[in-house]
C-alpha cells in the first residue's frame, strides 16, 4: 500500500508512514518475544482450528490492512502536532502492552525472578498464583487495554471521513471483550473461590473505572 502510494504521488503521506511504522513495530514485537505466544489463550486453551487458522491466514491480513488501503483512495494531510498526538498514543498503548505482557510471561517463567518477586499474589487451589498487583493489579487484561490504544492509533491518520479505517479497532473492541468473557469463565472454573477473591481486588476488567 505504501509503494503503491508511492507511485500515485510520488512520496508516501506522512499518514501512511505512521501506519506503516506502527504495524512494523506490532510485527516486530511479536516475532522478538515469540515465546511469549506459548502461553497464550489461543495455545493453552483454544489450539488449533478453524478460528487460527482462518484468522492468521484470511482474517488478519486483510482486516488489519484496511486503514493503509484506505490511504491508498483516500489521501490524509496531517499536521505535525496531531502525528504527534498519535505518535504519544500508540507508545502509550505499547508500552503498557509490553510491559505487562513481560511481566505474566516472567512471573509465568519465574516467580522468583527479582522483577516480579515482590509483586503481591494470592494463592489458589491448583498451586499456581495470581498477581494482583503490578500491571495485573490495575486491571485484569492490562495488555488489552495497551492493545485497544495501538488500534485507535492505527485508525486516527485516516482521519474521521469514514468508518471503515475504524473498524478494526470496533471490531478489535469486541473480540476482546469477548475474549475477556471467555478466560473469565476459564478462570473461574480453574481458581474457584482464589478467583472470585481475585475479581474483587481487581475490580475492572480492561478499562480502568469504566469497564
Amino acid at each position: 500500500m505504501l509503494m503503491k502510494e508511492v507511485e500515485l504521488r510520488g512520496s508516501p503521506s506522512l499518514s501512511m508512514i505512521l501506519v506503516n511504522c506502527f504495524q512494523l513495530l506490532y510485527v516486530a514485537d511479536a516475532l522478538w518475544n515469540e515465546e511469549a505466544v506459548l502461553t497464550t489463550m489461543d495455545i493453552v486453551h483454544d489450539g488449533f482450528g478453524f478460528m487460527l487458522v482462518f484468522g492468521d491466514l484470511a482474517w488478519v491480513p486483510f482486516t488489519y490492512s484496511l486503514q493503509a488501503s484506505f490511504l491508498v483512495v483516500h489521501p490524509q494531510t496531517l499536521s505535525l502536532l496531531k502525528a504527534a498526538v498519535i505518535v504519544a498514543l500508540n507508545g502509550t498503548g505499547y508500552y503498557i502492552f509490553r510491559k505487562s505482557n513481560s511481566q505474566k510471561n516472567q512471573f509465568r517463567r519465574d516467580p522468583t525472578h527479582p522483577s516480579v518477586s515482590g509483586l503481591e499474589t494470592i494463592a489458589t487451589a491448583t498451586g499456581k498464583r495470581l498477581l494482583v498487583s503490578g500491571w495485573w493489579g490495575l486491571v485484569r487484561h492490562p495488555n488489552y487495554l495497551g492493545d485497544l490504544l495501538m488500534a485507535l492509533a492505527w485508525s486516527l491518520p485516516c482521519g474521521f471521513a469514514h468508518l471503515l479505517p475504524y473498524f478494526y479497532v470496533i471490531y478489535f473492541t469486541i473480540l476482546l471483550i469477548h475474549r475477556e468473557a471467555r478466560d473469565e469463565r476459564q478462570c473461574r472454573a480453574k481458581y474457584g473461590v482464589a478467583w472470585d477473591t481475585y475479581c474483587r481486588r481487581v475490580p475492572y476488567r480492561i478499562f480502568p473505572y469504566i469497564y
